[in-house]
């Protein structure tokens, strides 16, 4: 009995020692898990905060100008003593800087995913991937600079009399530096497709480019549009570029061959200068940095209800 009884007592040791240990680890599990969820709420929790920033700024701007006057008047002159508070001139230098980046980097980053994903070696790959991403890394104002020195004189070249601010000149710049995003997306959507697609598109006597084009592109296409959406994102809230190249002085025009101000460029103007905190100039700020969230997530939900039709397509 006495040796039966140590087993027991041997027996429920290791039992309670085991689930103690369970114990042990399904708290550390659970402790991680609320770390991380922590981590991904944090984001939304950005979000939300600075859309209520926003808003609560925005709501006192409205409560002094007429919000059919912000979309409606063509003059937006907040710092004047004639002040005029049209939203539309900065929205039109903000749709037509990244209308042209965007007619540069769509077309470019497309096929530079194509290629990496399709045609390029591996050591071509991985060489060229790299070294076309270091892009990403060059400071905006340096690109600024480089369009208002360099491509806005190349461009006085072609056409002489595009002035010294314009809209044109980083337009193409913003699209050179939008096309790594939109490249190295794409590319990872791509190369992210089964190989069998590929192999059952050439057993079909398809070529590699028909493959890539009719084949691979379509079944990748949810990724290549998120590289899209990301890219106009990034293009519409670009500041530096547009700041120091394309002029700060807003003006309703499409026209990519005269100057005019950005909703950035403009958030950017007024920010760095000594208006006080609740004025009327100091709020106008945060009403336009509404209408560039608002601008950026019609954008978003155009992109996820392309996306969606694409992928019920294929």
């Amino acid at each position: 009995m006495d040796k039966q009884s140590a087993n027991t007592h041997e027996a429920s040791s290791v039992v309670s020692a085991r689930l103690a240990r369970n114990i042990r680890r399904n708290i550390k599990e659970r402790v991680i898990e609320f770390i991380l969820m922590l981590a991904a709420l944090s984001a939304v929790a950005t979000t939300f905060a600075i859309v209520a920033i926003l808003l609560t700024e925005s709501l006192g701007f409205f409560k002094t100008v007429s919000i059919v006057d912000f979309f409606t008047d063509t003059e937006w002159t907040p710092l004047f003593e004639d002040a005029h508070y049209g939203i539309m001139p900065l929205i039109s230098g903000t749709l037509t800087t990244s209308f042209i980046a965007l007619l540069v980097a769509i077309p470019i980053g497309t096929i530079a995913a194509i290629y990496l994903s399709e045609f390029a070696t591996h050591k071509t790959r991985e060489t060229v991937k790299p070294i076309l991403e270091l892009l990403v890394g060059v400071p905006t104002v340096v690109f600024g600079y480089f369009a208002l020195f360099f491509v806005t004189p190349l461009l006085q070249k072609v056409f002489p009399d595009l002035p010294g601010f314009n809209m044109l000149g980083p337009g193409l710049v913003m699209g050179v530096m939008i096309v790594p995003y939109i490249s190295s997306v794409a590319e990872d959507a791509m190369r992210a497709v089964p190989m069998s697609m590929r192999e059952g598109s050439y057993a079909m006597g398809a070529t590699r480019f028909q493959t890539a084009i009719r084949v691979v592109t379509p079944a990748a296409i949810s990724g290549i549009v998120a590289a899209y959406i990301l890219g106009i994102s990034r293009a519409v809230g670009e500041t530096m570029v547009v700041a120091v190249a394309a002029g700060q002085q807003p003006n309703l025009t499409f026209n990519p061959m005269e100057s005019a101000a950005t909703i950035t460029a403009y958030i950017v103007q007024v920010a760095m200068g000594d208006l006080p905190h609740g004025s009327i100039g100091y709020q106008s700020i945060f009403a336009a940095g509404l209408v560039l969230i608002v601008m950026t997530l019609g954008f978003n939900i155009l992109g996820h209800i392309v996306r969606k039709k694409f992928r019920e397509t294929y």
